[in-house]
């Protein structure tokens, strides 16, 4: 569930570029299916409001997976 919202998060992100269903059955970065750097402020922004806590990404994170298994232990963490 948690992937696929962020996929969708993603998709938004990419300005209509990519779909949620490429970017679920991609195995590759984000960058590698285009997401762009203007792709990825927005999708910053579009994490910090729907989770509500910052997020910086990194390099580690520019994949799908990185950015759920990243997102997942950020929400764990204690307050």
């Amino acid at each position: 569930m948690l992937r696929e919202r962020v996929a969708a998060l993603v998709a938004q992100a990419s300005d209509g570029e990519l779909t949620t269903a490429e970017i679920l059955a991609a195995d590759c970065s984000l960058t590698a299916l285009g997401l762009t750097s203007l792709g990825y402020i927005r999708l910053i922004d579009a994490i910090e409001d729907a989770f509500g806590f910052d997020v910086e990404l990194n390099g580690s994170l520019d994949t799908l997976d990185g950015l759920v298994e990243h997102l997942s232990q950020v929400a764990d963490r204690p307050s």
